[in-house]
């Protein structure tokens, strides 16, 4: 599967603990990463100073769903079911 245009979803919805450029404390379920860009792109795709949990993301339509409103529930469950925020 291919990341769906103007998602973001998983940059959004999952909580990360490791340091993001700008965020150095990471960032909480459910805030926008502060290298998210407005057409929902990530800034620093591609970088080095990218998280390596962002990296390793890949898009599955089993955590993506159809729509970017099904990825931030699907992963927001996710997020919740294990405990992670």
């Amino acid at each position: 599967m291919e990341c769906r245009a103007a998602c973001g979803a998983c940059c959004t919805a999952p909580s990360i603990t490791s340091p993001i450029p700008g965020m150095p404390g990471g960032k909480p379920a459910g805030v926008p990463c502060i290298q998210l860009l407005p057409d929902m792109r990530c800034a620093i795709f591609g970088s080095p100073d990218r998280p390596a949990v962002c990296a390793g993301f890949l898009p599955e339509e089993s955590v993506c769903g159809n729509t970017r409103a099904d990825a931030l529930r699907i992963i927001g469950w996710l997020e919740s079911e294990t405990g992670a925020s």
